[in-house]
């Protein structure tokens, strides 16, 4: 039997504290990270999880984590360079493909050259259509894949004749998925009329997605769809009680029907005051600009001014708020 001398036991004691230590450093690390970016504050969040991703390079949640907080940001190669680490580690993950070919998505969109236009295109169909292989129930992965298929040209992997086998077997697992996909399609091709449709069906086939339903939403604010977001708020609320969005779209629908404007007011400004500053939800200058449109309703223009003018201090480039102002200048 071989002996263990004190002194050895004594190096393995330390050396289990040390890793120990730096476990519960890194834990910390990750948990500021997650919390500075639920609270919106993108740039704080990333020197943790930076710190987190050197004590552990391989852990692909922190790169994922760190590619949403680049996003946001608008630092899109970053974005980039975290979320290809994070396939890197684990090339069997649906989710990471998924934010990879949204990050590449991004910069596509926003490329000059078109050969570089060209070439992250076809990465971004490339890794949507990687997720979806990896896993055929990641809807959203599905779904983006849908919206590249159904707006991209085919020279970079797109074509609208793809989308439909991918609808149907998304139809398939989920009714409401399905007619969702089937009308951001049309809405791609400015089919309004189908798109309406496919997306009341959607809402009536109860969605169990709370980002699903709050892009009708957004669709709905665009088209000047009262009664489409109320059911959306509805939606809203029974999926997830605590998302703020609710508000937004429900204070908006009274304002368009020009009903109990005290109830309208107090929704928009408890959304103003609690909105993420994050993508898929609206800015709090969306909120300013339907309270002064609110206003404006009431021919109170004093304060529908003052609204509109702290949206654009919040969003100068809010065309709402711009055309309003511009709008009671000549009155």
């Amino acid at each position: 039997m071989v002996k263990v001398g004190k002194g050895f036991l004594t190096i393995l004691l330390i050396a289990s504290a040390a890793m120990a230590a730096t476990s519960v450093k890194q834990d910390a690390d990750l948990e500021a990270g997650r919390r500075a970016f639920e609270a919106s504050d993108y740039a704080k969040a990333i020197q943790p999880l930076q710190a987190a991703a050197a004590k552990d390079p391989r852990n692909g949640d922190v790169h994922l984590l760190l590619a949403k907080s680049y996003l946001e940001m608008e630092q899109l190669d970053a974005a980039i360079r975290s979320a290809e680490k994070a396939v890197a580690i684990d090339p069997q993950s649906s989710t990471y493909h998924e934010w990879l070919g949204k990050a590449y998505g991004e910069k596509a969109d926003k490329a000059s050259w078109p050969p570089t236009r060209i070439s992250l295109a076809k990465k971004t169909a490339r890794e949507f259509e990687g997720a979806v292989k990896l896993d055929a129930k990641n809807f959203s992965a599905r779904q983006a894949l849908i919206e590249f298929y159904c707006s991209a040209p085919g020279f970079v992997g797109g074509g609208e004749e793809k989308a439909p086998p991918q609808i149907q077997q998304l139809a398939e697992m989920d009714v409401a998925e399905g007619h969702y996909a089937a009308g951001n399609c049309r809405r791609q091709k400015k089919d309004y009329a189908t798109a309406d449709k496919e997306f009341t069906k959607a809402l009536e086939s109860e969605p169990k997605s709370a980002e699903l339903i709050y892009d009708i939403g957004d669709y709905a604010v665009k088209r000047s769809q009262p009664d489409k977001l109320l059911a959306v708020a509805s939606a809203g609320e029974r999926v997830a009680p605590g998302d703020p969005r609710r508000r937004f779209y429900r204070g908006v629908a009274l304002v368009l029907k020009k009903e109990d404007p005290g109830e309208a007011e107090r929704l928009l400004r408890e959304y103003a005051q609690e909105a993420p500053m994050r993508t898929g939800y609206p800015r709090p200058a969306a909120a300013h600009a339907w309270l002064g449109q609110l206003y404006e309703n009431e021919n109170r223009l004093e304060d529908a001014v003052k609204e509109y003018e702290t949206a654009l201090k919040l969003d100068p480039k809010n065309k709402m708020a711009q055309e309003a102002l511009k709008r009671l200048k000549k009155r």
